[in-house]
């Protein structure tokens, strides 16, 4: 790997590879995440769909199964918020890693407990408000993504080195990553780190159903659309559900028409429950390019070895 650019990450997380394993909802427990962390990655909690004890659970649970670093990605947009930051601080977690809000309102909080912060965004320019907001680094999130994606739509290949000009900060690449190869584009392109979500949701330790992981290493190109955008895009796999949306979208629908099909654990029901046809099955389009379920550790070992591979091969090409 590129000595400066590893070190950027490695080093502002104390870890063995610039590899995060992306804090899903439904999918990041602390099964997975010790899992990454152990094999040399950083793993995060997914705190989006745990109530703040669950939280306080998982954390507990992780810092029994790994020595090694470990974070907890936050939507900002949480109702309890005050409740998990607390949490989170008094448990003495390192890293956070923020998303779907305002960095500037809990990045000081954070900071002054001594927590490495680093903010999701879907453009330079939020990345530009992010290292304003006095955040550690950004995962800059193309529009290949799974989960909710941002409104700009702007692909990962061209996101990354627009974010990469702007900020001075480390940028961290996420969308549409699942292999050493993607890593080396990444890297290519100027991130100091890559982002993986929907390659660790394909692994025994992703607390999502098995109906939902069958569902990803099964779907096909173009087997993933973004959805709901006049609410927060999200991109899901097409099933009843989805065809329900689009229905609705077509026909004009307004917000609270949309939020009132939404309903509510949606995507508990698809992910965490295994309900294939009525619940929200957020993946992103790099699942056409899974095609089994392997442990975390097997799935890091390979991208590493992988971007070794793919890294020395084009050091000897030349045009």
């Amino acid at each position: 790997m590129d000595k400066v650019q590893q070190q950027h990450i490695t080093q502002l997380f104390n870890i063995r590879y610039p590899i995060i394993q992306a804090g899903m909802i439904w999918a990041s427990g602390w099964r997975l995440a010790s899992a990454v962390s152990n094999a040399g990655g950083l793993g995060l909690l997914g705190a989006g769909s745990m109530y703040p004890d669950v939280l306080q659970e998982h954390i507990r649970k992780c810092k029994l199964a790994t020595d090694q670093p470990f974070g907890v990605n936050v939507p900002l947009l949480y109702p309890d918020i005050e409740r998990l930051m607390q949490i989170i601080i008094e448990e003495g977690v390192k890293i956070v890693f923020t998303s779907a809000g305002n960095p500037k309102t809990w990045t000081p909080v954070l900071k002054a407990a001594g927590i490495t912060v680093v903010h999701v965004v879907s453009s330079a320019a939020f990345a530009l408000k992010s290292e304003a907001a006095g955040v550690d680094a950004v995962v800059a999130e193309g529009f290949e993504a799974g989960g909710h994606n941002g409104r700009e739509e702007t692909t990962t290949m061209v996101l990354i080195p627009a974010v990469c000009e702007k900020v001075k900060i480390p940028v961290i690449a996420a969308g549409g990553i699942s292999s050493g190869k993607a890593m080396v584009a990444a890297f290519a392109l100027g991130a100091s780190g890559v982002q993986i979500g929907s390659r660790f949701v394909a692994t025994p330790e992703a607390s999502s159903h098995d109906h939902f992981k069958q569902a990803v290493v099964q779907a096909q190109e173009g087997d993933t659309m973004l959805s709901l955008k006049k609410l927060t895009p999200v991109r899901l796999i097409k099933n009843h559900f989805y065809a329900s949306v689009k229905q609705a979208e077509d026909n004009g629908a307004s917000i609270e028409e949309l939020k009132t099909l939404l309903g509510r654990a949606r995507a508990k029901a698809g992910m965490f429950e295994g309900n294939l046809e009525e619940g929200e099955l957020e993946i992103g389009q790099v699942s056409a390019l899974i095609h089994e379920i392997k442990p975390a550790a097997e799935v890091l070992q390979e991208i590493v070895a992988e971007y070794n591979v793919v890294r020395r091969e084009l050091l000897a090409f030349s045009l």
